[in-house]
């Protein structure tokens, strides 16, 4: 039998990130300037993002990038993290399929966030710039580029979604703790703030708000550039960490995935879970079944439209290629399981638009049943953003008791819930509910979708 936890030595954590792009027979398309509807090219982008960001996120070609020893060295206070073998959820679903997770939760900051969010600041500090700026939606990015700039002695200014920034109070202190600011947003600290808030009043907020203050508040103080934490490139090659660790680990036991599932909002952890082993499917090296896993109130892959949109709600960021409901979508004041963003990264929508993955849509209320079920067996309070993955891994691993088959399963747990109790405190009161957009809801964003020939 194979061990409960398989550990990886310090010595066997990767030293270069894998970028995707590079194996990719068609790439992501470019993401375009707003204004002119022209491929963004360096210079311009340097304006918002770090330049050594900028280099990665433009980079289509280069196959492995170091990891600067500074980062790794950060990486060592938590990583490798476990690939961890669910013997007791097994046994509890009576499933001959053997399951798997990466476990990224070990960490101060409590998720998969802080692998990238070391990075940005750290090629920020190297700049030699004062602060950054961000957005967050239910408070793990905001958190982990806190703890982040606050090793590296920078400025965090955060714009966290209004709903969120209610419903998480310790998450949002935790921030705080760390020395960053956090403002509720749509604010009035900012124009693109105060522009949302008169033609959406009382507005609860969205991802998309959010990314237009912080990109406003960056561009218009000196000293300070814009970070995110998924959707864009260097993210996803950021997170690649992930799934190298999860590849050697698995190499380590003698075990290949059959089926490998995540979460996927703007897609930081999706990218980086499936990373190595896309890799493989797109040199024709190995096969895997991959799935994408949304809310059914924010399906951007499943109900959205593959096109070019604007990165945010107030319209001031590029234009990307994705899967997207449009930059004005807002999901439901009831959704309580993160995964909120309107858009979907140009990588992970070029791969399920070329049909090397799949996608489905989950609502929140079995996602919390699932959740609480992991939680009883396991002893891992999930997040819930994890925990759509977990979901259908457990749909899946019912399908094998069904069939008989013993398929291996691989899922990612993003993270901890601990900072979620509002949600899962609804859950147990029986006071959650389940919302999906009709046709017409989501027609009135992808109608605004803009032209781009």
């Amino acid at each position: 039998m194979v061990p409960y936890k398989t550990y990886l030595s310090e010595s066997e954590m990767p030293t270069q990130w894998y970028n995707m792009r590079a194996d990719m027979k068609n790439k992501p398309a470019p993401l375009l300037n707003p204004g002119t509807l022209q491929p963004m090219t360096a210079q311009e982008l340097s304006g918002v993002f770090c330049e050594e960001l900028v280099k990665q996120e433009l980079d289509n070609d280069t196959p492995y990038i170091d990891i600067p020893k500074e980062i790794c060295d950060f990486y060592r206070m938590y990583r490798p993290s476990p690939l961890v073998r669910a013997y007791c959820l097994e046994k509890a679903l009576g499933t001959p399929a053997r399951i798997y997770y990466k476990f990224e939760g070990n960490n101060t900051s409590g998720s998969h966030k802080l692998n990238s969010a070391i990075a940005q600041a750290y090629y920020a500090k190297k700049q030699g710039l004062k602060g950054v700026t961000t957005e967050t939606g239910a408070g793990q990015w905001g958190t982990a580029l806190s703890m982040a700039c606050a090793y590296l002695g920078l400025d965090c200014k955060v714009y966290m979604v209004k709903v969120s920034y209610e419903q998480k109070p310790f998450r949002r202190e935790v921030m705080r703790t760390y020395g960053a600011s956090v403002t509720p947003s749509p604010s009035e600290t900012t124009n693109v703030g105060r522009k949302i808030l008169a033609e959406h009043p009382g507005t609860t907020g969205s991802l998309g708000c959010a990314i237009s203050e912080a990109v406003e508040a960056a561009t218009s103080t000196e000293g300070y550039r814009y970070v995110l934490g998924s959707v864009l490139n260097q993210v996803v090659l950021h997170q690649s960490i992930i799934g190298l660790e999860s590849k050697l680990a698995f190499d380590k036991i003698g075990e290949k995935p059959d089926i490998i599932i995540g979460c996927a909002g703007g897609g930081s952890n999706l990218g980086g879970l499936i990373a190595p082993f896309m890799g493989q499917k797109l040199r024709g090296e190995a096969d895997y079944k991959i799935i994408a896993v949304e809310p059914a109130s924010c399906p951007s892959f499943t109900r959205g439209k593959f096109a070019y949109d604007f990165c945010d709600t107030g319209m001031v960021c590029p234009l990307a290629k994705m899967y997207t409901l449009g930059s004005g979508f807002i999901p439901s004041a009831n959704h309580a399981g993160g995964l909120r963003y309107h858009g979907m990264s140009s990588i992970l929508s070029q791969l399920y638009h070329d049909g090397l993955m799949e996608a489905t849509s989950v609502e929140q209320t079995s996602v919390f049943e699932a959740a609480t079920q992991f939680a009883r067996v396991e002893g891992i309070l999930p997040a819930p953003e994890s925990s759509h993955a977990i979901k259908v891994a457990i749909d899946e691993a019912l399908k094998c008791k069904e069939t008989g088959e013993e398929k291996t399963i691989f899922f990612g747990l993003t993270g901890t819930g601990y900072f979620d109790m509002v949600a899962y405190q609804k859950f147990n009161d029986g006071e959650m509910s389940d919302y999906i957009p009709t046709d017409d809801d989501l027609a009135v964003g992808l109608s605004k979708l803009p032209k781009v020939e």
